[in-house]
């Protein structure tokens, strides 16, 4: 078997393995190298760097090693290089020492670093992401991993999804993996401690999870617009526990330190309690709860009776927990719950503040906010278009902005963004200013910039969103008025005029359910509103929903849901939905999809309130799918998209064919008029076919002919069933 091979590198785009360090190899180049999915590999180009190996397709070349942009730039090669590929033994990295922007350093423990880096091969002078390598976790640490991706949202944005760092050294091997034994830290910086090893200087185990900060100054509650009145009871609580216990004394009574904040993730929860503790004069020492939840028990409990003794050491003192769910989980809580609950009563009997955040209080354990633990609760909202907009002013104040930007455009076009979210929104345009301008004397940010930023930075909240905003509007689509007038009433109006209807009395529609034959433009729909709306898009298959695991169908629905409330405005559109919500009492499943029909039936007309939210459903067969769903309060409004007819198939070829370069002799109003049974998704793909046809006749074609439309017809065939048809249209005109 040979020791190496040299093969040409290409870039792979695909989104689970970008920036994770996964190079893929064709199966047979694999065993010809005697290497297993998971193994580390050398790769030498120009530099030489490692990546882990994993099964390309089968139908994927021998001959190429595919890899993504940033393995690209670590071997100092461009598209098509050739690299020498060399199987490695598997050697544990015992230290990795990292340098990256400041104001990642700042809000990144060592800790949450060292997650990030699980199961990726590094060598000293590579780049590394913080995306985590999820494509091949080992089985105990996925909810580690999970952890960290949520933190890491929590406490940088959407930036974190972008951020390059450096790998300054590694001890261990050139190229050496990073497992959970591995000390990671900051280059001049505190360092993680290996879970089964000793604590690396310059920290002891029982103080190296939590951090002061001293480098990090806190910010102004003036900078926290929105959070006035939450830093305003917070700062009263503290104020009170603090400097005023002999009134309390002298009234007989008592007051409980223990706090919990809760909202969604990069809205600013740690900055706030940072900035009452600087008011009221107290230290904040801060502790990353998943980091605890990784240890052993015993190494655990000891870390937490070590922080214990930290707090009590000074006074006044806010130890400040993030995302401690990790520790107090509502499922399983365990015995490290136990311990954590111990210790956060000593510690609020001792008179330390305990303020604990979170972006997932469905998650935490109920018994910590009982009246003797987390007894203050504090929510920070999302923040709507007038605070978006005094948080921009914040963010930009420092900034250099030219005449033509209109903050208030920006704000009102960021439906679902947090601070971090905007914090991001504003880096990103200052580097297309910086680039724009390098030689400039006085750079500027313009509306230019921002637009360009918005292209690229999305909210937090929306970060598995499964459909893109489209840049259409319902005025790109063709014909269709009575359909497009319903959706305009039933989802854009609650979604652009809330107030109005709050001022009317009257409950906006909550959701919709569109049906038709197949390929008739009810997903582009949905694009089209999402466009004109400006609101965010949540979009799953009915089916992604189901799960064989009891109860995870149900979790799956609660989690769209409140993901939806945390970015509203939201249009949350659920495809094929007859296969989620079928008639109950007929399913052989075991009863998931009953349950599944239960839970969306909560969601949409429960308790809590599902404000600026609205539903869209597709389906084909709308008589699957349950009554109870189509009830008023719920998808209460049946919209009808019926197959195009002679001018809605010219508009839907004239779309189709914007970019086209049609020959005049191609009446597209005639061939609408004979492309009777053809969807729009067949015209669609007619046109595709006609600029094909052009190619295979010669790649130098300048222009799509009658001739090769022609071709194109008898390659394409019209796709809607008339039975389907002539059903769906009776069905709606008796629902109508």
């Amino acid at each position: 078997m040979p020791d190496d091979l040299t093969l040409t590198v290409t870039l792979r785009p695909a989104a689970l393995d970008a920036r994770r360090g996964i190079v893929r190899l064709h199966p047979e180049v694999m065993a010809a190298l005697a290497v297993r999915p998971g193994d580390p590999m050398r790769l030498t180009g120009t530099r030489t760097t490692a990546g882990i190996a994993a099964r390309a397709e089968p139908t994927a070349s021998r001959a190429l090693l595919y890899a993504d942009d940033l393995t690209l730039g670590n071997l100092g090669m461009r598209d098509g290089g050739q690299v020498t590929v060399t199987p490695i033994p598997v050697t544990e990295a015992r230290r990795v020492t990292l340098t990256g922007p400041p104001e990642i350093v700042a809000v990144v423990s060592p800790e949450m670093l060292r997650l990030a880096l699980l199961g990726k091969v590094v060598t000293a002078g590579d780049d590394v992401s913080l995306l985590p390598q999820d494509v091949m976790p080992a089985a105990a640490h996925r909810s580690l991993v999970e952890a960290a991706r949520r933190s890491l949202a929590n406490r940088v944005g959407y930036a974190w999804t972008s951020t390059l760092l450096t790998v300054v050294a590694v001890d261990g091997a050139d190229a050496a993996l990073v497992t959970m034994d591995t000390v990671v830290g900051w280059e001049g910086g505190h360092f993680s401690d290996a879970v089964r090893g000793t604590a690396s200087t310059p920290a002891s185990p029982a103080h190296a999870p939590a951090s002061t900060d001293p480098e990090v100054p806190p910010p102004s509650i003036d900078d926290l617009p929105g959070l006035k009145a939450q830093a305003k009871e917070l700062t009263e609580l503290l104020d009170l526990g603090f400097h005023h216990r002999e009134v309390l004394g002298r009234l007989g009574t008592t007051v409980s330190l223990g706090v919990l904040v809760s909202g969604p993730a990069g809205s600013g929860k740690s900055a706030l309690v940072r900035a009452v503790a600087a008011g009221v004069g107290a230290r904040v020492l801060t502790v990353w709860a998943p980091e605890l939840a990784a240890l052993t028990n015993d190494a655990a409990a000891t870390r937490l009776r070590g922080l214990a003794r930290d707090a009590r050491a000074g006074e006044p003192s806010v130890l400040l927990i993030s995302d401690v769910e990790a520790l107090a989980p509502r499922d399983q809580p365990g015995p490290l719950a136990t311990v954590f609950r111990q210790v956060l009563a000593e510690l609020l009997k001792a008179g330390v503040a305990v303020v604990c955040t979170t972006s997932r209080p469905e998650s935490l354990d109920p018994s910590l906010r009982d009246p003797d633990l987390l007894a203050v609760q504090l929510a920070v909202p999302l923040p709507d278009a007038a605070m978006r907009r005094e948080q921009l002013g914040v963010l930009t104040r420092g900034m250099p902005l030219a005449e033509d930007v209109r903050l208030d455009d920006v704000a009102g076009r960021t439906p679902g963004f947090v601070a971090a979210d905007l914090g991001a929104l504003a880096r990103e345009a200052g580097v297309r200013a910086a680039l724009r301008q390098k030689e400039s004397a006085a750079p500027t940010v313009t509306m230019a910039d921002f637009e360009a930023a918005l292209d690229v930075v999305r909210p937090t909240s929306m970060a598995e969103s499964t459909l893109e905003v489209a840049a259409v509007t319902l005025d790109d689509v063709g014909d269709m008025a009575e359909t497009k007038q319903v959706l305009t009433e039933s989802v854009l109006w609650p979604l652009t005029y809330p107030d109005t209807f709050a001022r009317l009395g009257v409950q906006p529609p909550r959701g919709v359910l569109l049906y038709g034959p197949p390929g008739c433009g009810k997903t582009y729909l949905v694009k089209a509103i999402a466009g004109t709306g400006k609101a965010n898009v949540l979009s799953v298959k009915g089916a992604e929903l189901l799960s064989k695991w009891v109860g995870e169908s149900e979790r799956a629905v609660r989690e769209l849901f409140r993901r939806a409330r945390e970015a509203a405005p939201t249009l949350v559109f659920l495809d094929e939905v007859d296969a989620l919500a079928p008639v109950r009492g007929q399913a052989t499943d075991g009863g998931t999809t009953d349950r599944v029909v239960a839970a969306l039936l909560t969601e949409l007309d429960g308790v809590e309130a599902l404000r600026n939210v609205v539903v869209i459903g597709a389906t084909n067969r709308p008589d699957l799918v349950d009554p109870a769903l189509l009830r008023p309060g719920r998808l209460e409004r049946l919209v009808y998209v019926p197959p195009p007819d002679a001018d809605a198939r010219t508009a839907i070829l004239r779309a189709a064919a914007r970019s086209v370069p049609l020959d005049p002799s191609v009446d597209l109003a005639a061939l609408g008029a004979e492309l009777d049974g053809f969807s729009a998704a067949d015209c669609a793909a007619l046109v595709r076919e006609s600029a094909l046809a052009a190619m295979r006749e010669s790649l130098e074609a300048t222009t799509v002919t009658g001739a090769h439309v022609a071709t194109a017809r008898q390659r394409v065939r019209p796709s809607l069933d008339p039975a389907q048809v002539a059903w769906l249209a009776a069905y709606a005109e008796k629902a109508g």
